[in-house]
């Protein structure tokens, strides 16, 4: 904290009243004062008393004191009025408000977890970000992975303590709080680390607040931000990683970004343009015609890779029934699922169906 920044306050309050203001450290030396002789000036006794009442005014040799607490809650500096009186009071308290808020805003403005808070949030100017990054002496170049940790069913404030316990380089790594439900941990790491790594280190955490506080979370991962300007696109990824999830893999906690193929690029399209699409597809009959039974037979055939022979072991039926199912699905649909180019149709018009219901639930 920059005395500076006392000082600037310490002068306007002169204008208030004919009072002496100042702020004094936990040693009780004064660090800013309206009488500049008093600068230097130790009051140790001052000091102590405040600390064992930093809640309230305290009157002390005839000044009045506030103690100003830090995040630690204690005291790390204590604002004081001369005088002993209630109008001493009074202004030791309107001192107060004027110099907390003025050290709440200066932490604010140069603490690094906001900064990156900022940034992925869009909350700062791209120009900005070089200037802020300078002042932070912040490396804007380095490599930097963006995770998104969604809680599911109810949330725990220990988690953002359990997760900055797996991260505690605190120059490096940032656990930041976006809302009640979702953390967002953005971690710098070594170049060339691979997805499978980022992965690693997102089931290292499902398991750690499973373990730790019986949460449930689903963990998006953006790719990989080479440079702090990215930042917000890679966290941006992570929420779409998370929302295509919920459609498209339901069964899955851990989406990466690069990994979603199409669902990627169905979840981005006019669900009027998905509607021409399943119109153009099933000419003969809508697709919701098809039984529960005929979806799982062709989920089945797409999971055994168009393979007859082994999706009817899998699905404990004779090859020829798979067959005959198949026949039944090509007259209802008019696509033959053992062709590949029909395959992927249908299976591209599942995952429009599928996106389209999650938007009708919505």
């Amino acid at each position: 904290m920059s005395n500076s920044v006392f000082q600037s306050v310490i002068v306007q309050l002169k204008e208030i009243s004919d009072r002496t203001f100042g702020v004094m450290d936990t040693e009780g030396c004064v660090v800013s004062c309206t009488d500049v002789s008093l600068l230097g000036e130790r009051w140790a006794d001052a000091a102590l008393k405040v600390g064992s009442a930093s809640e309230s005014v305290v009157t002390f040799g005839q000044k009045c004191f506030k103690a100003i607490v830090g995040n630690s809650n204690y005291y790390e500096y204590a604002v004081f009025c001369t005088g002993d009186d209630d109008a001493a009071k009074s202004f030791c308290t309107l001192a107060y408000i004027a110099l907390n808020d003025a050290k709440i805003f200066y932490e604010e403005k140069h603490d690094r977890g906001t900064f990156v808070k900022n940034i992925i949030m869009d909350n700062i100017l791209p120009g900005d970000i070089y200037i802020r990054a300078k002042e932070l002496h912040f490396a804007t170049d380095a490599p930097r992975a963006v995770f998104l940790i969604r809680q599911v069913g109810h949330s725990d404030v220990a988690t953002v303590d359990v997760l900055s316990g797996m991260f505690p380089d605190k120059l490096q790594d940032f656990v930041l709080s976006i809302n009640e439900m979702d953390i967002a941990v953005v971690k710098q790491i070594s170049p060339n680390v691979s997805g499978e790594e980022l992965e690693k280190m997102a089931v290292s955490m499902e398991d750690t607040l499973k373990n730790e506080l019986r949460i449930k979370t689903v963990i998006g991962i953006g790719t990989i931000a080479e440079h702090l300007r990215e930042l917000a696109d890679s966290y941006k990824e992570a929420q779409t990683a998370i929302e295509v999830g919920k459609v498209f893999d339901t069964e899955k906690s851990i989406m990466h970004y690069e990994n979603l193929g199409i669902g990627r690029l169905i979840y981005q399209l006019p669900t009027t343009l998905c509607e021409i699409f399943l119109s153009e597809v099933f000419k003969k009959n809508s697709i919701d015609s098809l039984d529960q039974e005929t979806l799982f037979t062709i989920n089945k055939f797409f999971e055994n890779n168009l393979n007859v022979s082994e999706t009817s072991r899998k699905l404990f039926v004779h090859r020829n029934t798979l067959v005959y199912r198949l026949e039944k699905i090509k007259k209802l649909t008019g696509l033959d699922l053992r062709q590949f180019d029909h395959a992927i149709v249908f299976k591209v018009a599942l995952m429009v169906r599928k996106y389209l219901t999650s938007r009708e639930t919505r």
